[in-house]
């Protein structure tokens, strides 16, 4: 594959990000959703709620951002082309699909992982500012911190395929958003289950859980290649 070609697609699929409200302003809500709720709970926790909270995995919750911010944007590759009439132009062009969806991938991931992460590195900041003594400690476990780091990218990719899946087979830039969002939903309830230990968390489900986002992240790509229908998308921008 080309890197050029790429990296233009990445380029071109930013500035639209830029330009497009609707996305710019779903990207900055949904991280205040997954925000104020577990801060709200936390800041009312007293001293004493340490103990229950040390060796928890509370903010594993956040992992939600990365699991449905980038399924907006990704949802609105294909389709959002589609509907301003842009996406014939670059399918006549000689960029292969591998290359082009790619390319989208790319640029729906870059902004995605600076939020995500961006938002946890807030949190983490405002529960050692203005929790109570010995919450924040309890909370800021190395193994949280780690699974954060870690996860993120590996479910945002996921969302990705998932979204550009949808996109693909859409007409409707609002539909297939919310399709995108209904079926990354899933990822949400594991890590929401995770977080407040209805799964119990453990190095063995945190390998398990690796390797199962590693595989489904490289056969989404190739699924999505494979069902990408190039002549087919071509006639229906006419």
């Amino acid at each position: 594959m080309s890197g050029r070609r790429i990296r233009a697609i990445v380029r071109k699929e930013l500035r639209e990000f830029r330009h497009n409200s609707s996305i710019v302003v779903a990207m900055s809500i949904i991280p205040l959703l997954f925000v104020a709720p577990p801060l709200i709970q936390i800041f009312a926790l007293p001293p004493e709620a340490a103990s229950a909270l040390a060796g928890g995995n509370a903010l594993l919750y956040m992992l939600g951002i990365p699991a449905i911010v980038p399924a907006l944007v990704a949802a609105y590759s294909i389709v959002g082309e589609r509907t301003q009439d842009t996406l014939e132009p670059v399918l006549t062009t000689p960029i292969r699909q591998e290359e082009l969806l790619v390319g989208k991938a790319v640029a729906a991931l870059l902004p995605s992982l600076i939020i995500a992460y961006a938002v946890y590195a807030f949190v983490l900041v405002a529960v050692g500012l203005f929790a109570r003594p010995g919450i924040a400690s309890a909370l800021l476990q190395g193994p949280a911190l780690v699974a954060q780091v870690v996860f993120t990218p590996l479910l945002a990719a996921w969302s990705i395929w998932v979204a550009i899946a949808i996109s693909t087979r859409s007409s409707d830039v609002r539909v297939a958003q919310q399709l995108g969002m209904l079926a990354c939903l899933p990822s949400v309830v594991v890590t929401t289950l995770i977080a407040y230990e209805v799964i119990p968390p453990t190095p063995g489900l945190a390998v398990g859980l690796f390797v199962l986002l590693v595989v489904l992240d490289l056969s989404g790509w190739r699924f999505v290649s494979a069902m990408f229908d190039r002549e087919r998308l071509i006639t229906a921008t006419r």
